[in-house]
């Protein structure tokens, strides 16, 4: 058995769980305050939020003097919470545990003695708590390519690393077949923001819209609508605008969309680390800050002109099977220790 923490926030944790949890041998459990998918077919545990510490109540060193990232202290959700993995593994007693994504979650178990798998990120992880999940983690899975590493990681760390290449849910999905007429000057960019929030304002979007009217824009996620399906409109998108979460990138890489990309801040320097890694690969159109709207049709007609060709190396298309390898690899028994004693000594006479 093993064990799947899925973090509630944004959408790419469960994506990325669903992805890598169809390819398994091994059963696998999604541990998760987030409600089950539909298409789960393993068992789910629905975890208390620890979130939240009651009105006009603020947390109580909530990061334990900087060692861990969320313990406040006699925060009643975060006790049920810890219990519940708890007992889960004192109950299953799984062979692997893996954490995507709670330095906690992937110390409790490796405390109970459950060999951890940890979900890396890209940015600074240099700050006790990660360094604490990295270190005691058996494995540490990267969605992206060997060939665009993140700097300054200790040799520990790279030595069991899983270089997985970006994975998405469209993996092997068949892009649509046509599309719809219109006039050749006419192009459409689909900008992806996601559910995990967004620094973007409609203001700045419609900027960027009335500054070139050679395209249409659909806006999906924070001032636009939500569409639980990107994938028709990323395939028929002649550029995409996103910010640089794992997820969404991974989205328009499958989808083999040119791309402009613009970080966003994140913990950790997340975003910009993701950004930096794309133009140093050459695959997407990079800006550090929301441009300006009169940069908006340069940006947009060299994306274009790019294609997404290059996806390839950040999206090779088999990345959740290879983590699911991994982590079926990890799961295994370990084999019996032969015993010297049955090896054919032969015990001389006294």
């Amino acid at each position: 058995m093993i064990g799947y923490y899925v973090h509630h926030q944004g959408k790419g944790h469960l994506h990325r769980a669903r992805c890598v949890a169809r390819h398994t041998r091994t059963p696998v459990t999604g541990l998760s305050s987030l409600p089950r998918p539909a298409d789960w077919t393993g068992d789910w545990v629905r975890l208390p939020s620890d979130t939240g510490t009651g009105a006009g109540t603020a947390p109580a060193d909530p990061t334990a003097r900087g060692r861990l990232h969320w313990v406040p202290r006699h925060h009643p959700g975060l006790r049920a919470r810890m219990a519940a993995v708890a007992a889960w593994i004192e109950r299953t007693a799984p062979a692997l545990l893996v954490s995507d994504v709670s330095v906690e979650v992937a110390t409790l178990a490796r405390l109970m003695g459950v060999p951890v798998a940890v979900s890396a990120m890209r940015g600074d992880r240099s700050d006790p708590a990660h360094r604490l999940a990295y270190d005691l983690a058996d494995a540490l899975l990267a969605p992206w390519p060997a060939e665009l590493p993140e700097p300054g990681w200790p040799a520990a760390w790279r030595a069991k690393t899983e270089y997985t290449g970006a994975f998405s849910r469209h993996d092997g999905r068949p892009r649509p077949e046509g599309r719809p007429a219109r006039p050749p000057e006419a192009r459409e960019v689909v900008v992806l923001l996601g559910a995990g929030g967004t620094e973007l304002t409609a203001a700045r979007l419609s900027a960027a819209a009335e500054a070139t009217p050679g395209w249409r824009w659909t806006v999906l996620g924070g001032p636009g609508e939500w569409t639980d399906d990107p994938w028709p409109l990323l395939c028929r998108a002649d550029a995409v605008v996103t910010h640089a979460g794992q997820n969404a990138v991974a989205e328009c890489a499958a989808a083999r969309t040119p791309a402009v990309v613009v970080p966003q801040t994140r913990p950790h320097g997340e975003q910009l680390a993701t950004a930096r890694a794309l133009a140093a690969g050459e695959l997407a159109t990079v800006r550090t800050h929301w441009p300006r709207p009169h940069e908006w049709p340069g940006l947009l007609d060299a994306a274009a002109r790019r294609g997404g060709d290059r996806w390839r190396l950040w999206a090779p298309g088999d990345g959740a099977a290879r983590a699911a390898r991994l982590l079926d690899t990890l799961a295994a028994p370990a084999p019996a220790l032969a015993d010297p004693r049955r090896e054919g000594t032969v015990c001389a006479s006294p």
